[in-house]
């Protein structure tokens, strides 16, 4: 991870972001967690964040992301969420009836620290 400039200011903000699956369903496994990875990394291509670290687990998910001092930490989070779940949804049918026809993937909150700059290791640990 590298110092970003723009033009008055030098910075590093680094997260370490949790998303947890609605009722902690462990629906992240095989396709679907490889499916929810690939829309995370399409949405930092198109917006003002960079994904460093994705790693998936059975009911939620790790992202380590820099982001831009120019906007709040839960834009960031409220975009992936929103973006995922209308993938989901339009591509995997069968989670209404996981989900009960309420169309929501992710638990309401997140957790979410900041790590500077910590090497992927350290942050693992």
């Amino acid at each position: 991870m590298e110092y970003e400039t723009k033009s008055h200011c030098k910075y590093l903000i680094a997260l370490h972001l949790i998303l947890v699956v609605k009722y902690r369903r462990q629906l992240l496994q095989g396709n679907l967690g490889e499916f929810v990875k690939q829309k995370i990394s399409e949405i930092a291509e198109r917006s003002e964040f960079n994904i460093e670290e994705i790693e998936v687990d059975k009911d939620h998910i790790h992202i380590l992301l820099t982001i831009s001092p120019t906007i709040c930490v839960a834009s960031y989070v409220r975009r992936i969420k929103q973006s995922t779940t209308q993938s989901l949804w339009s591509r995997f049918k069968w989670l209404k009836k996981q989900f009960w026809i309420e169309k929501t993937f992710w638990s309401d909150g997140y957790f979410v620290c900041s790590v500077g700059n910590a090497s992927a290791d350290t942050i693992r640990k």
